[in-house]
């Protein structure tokens, strides 16, 4: 099966039905794998409708979307309440997918949109201050860490990324979701036997380190820091270099919209 990142299926009246996405492709790997004498022929041999109707009915969710006349708010709340990472914008008479919103695209405009005026005094804060991230329980594997075990972390503890230590706890890495692609391009996901250092090594695009962030940092910084990057989370370090916790954009998102708006998570986002 070619497997696209988002890829749209149509019903019969050409209307925009869902998405098919990594995260799909990550449960269909950690469900079906036994070992690298094992093929996953279904995974080839099987449409997409296929897996949509018979094998992710346990994972499936309804269609999250909004409209184009939708606030730029509404968006940001969208996103986070449902934990997702896209945002199909509909148009509500053709049905079809005019564009889909992300968290990096929604930041990376506020940033330029706040550059042209006054920042909040809170952007001068830091985020131990403000109380921005993820610190506790963090999820993490070592570089020889089996692939298949980092695709049952991304499973049960539904995130989105999982930094590599090594013996002294230092990061050294981080295996993301979208890393996973790289199984599906070069058709290696019948051996997830392998470790994560020998899956890195196949990164389909250059790989400059963990951006890396310190709570004592401002949020100001931070958000520089994650846009210029263009990653979608920053590992909280000390000064040993050991991981103390996650920032991701969903964190930051909310520290900049919904909470100065009154709408507060009641439940830590790590992604």
């Amino acid at each position: 099966m070619a497997f696209e990142q988002p890829r749209f299926g149509k019903a019969k009246k050409q209307s925009f039905v869902g998405m098919l996405t990594i995260t799909d492709f990550i449960n269909i790997l950690h469900r079906y794998y036994k070992s690298p004498m094992v093929q996953i022929y279904e995974l080839e041999e099987h449409k997409i409708e296929s897996w949509r109707e018979l094998y992710l009915q346990e994972t499936f969710k309804p269609l999250v979307n909004i409209t184009p006349d939708a606030s730029l708010f509404d968006a940001v709340y969208s996103l986070i309440k449902n934990k997702i990472h896209r945002l199909p914008v509909i148009d509500p008479v053709s049905g079809n997918a005019l564009y889909i919103l992300t968290h990096k695209r929604i930041l990376k405009f506020l940033q330029l949109f706040v550059s042209e005026m006054p920042k909040p005094a809170f952007m001068k804060k830091t985020l131990e201050e403000l109380g921005i991230g993820t610190y506790l329980n963090i999820a993490f594997i070592h570089p020889n860490t089996p692939i298949i075990k980092a695709l049952s972390i991304f499973v049960d503890r539904r995130v989105s990324a999982l930094p590599v230590v090594d013996e002294s706890g230092k990061v050294v890495d981080i295996y993301s979701k979208f890393d996973v692609i790289n199984l599906a391009a070069e058709k290696t996901y019948n051996n997830l036997d392998i470790t994560v250092t020998q899956a890195l090594r196949h990164r389909s695009q250059y790989f400059e380190g963990v951006v890396k962030c310190h709570r004592l940092e401002t949020l100001e910084t931070t958000v520089d820091r994650i846009v210029k990057a263009e990653v979608h989370r920053l590992v909280v370090v000390d000064e040993k270099e050991s991981i103390v916790g996650i920032v991701s954009l969903s964190d930051i998102l909310q520290a900049l919209v919904l909470t100065p708006a009154g709408s507060v998570r009641k439940e830590s986002i790590s992604e």
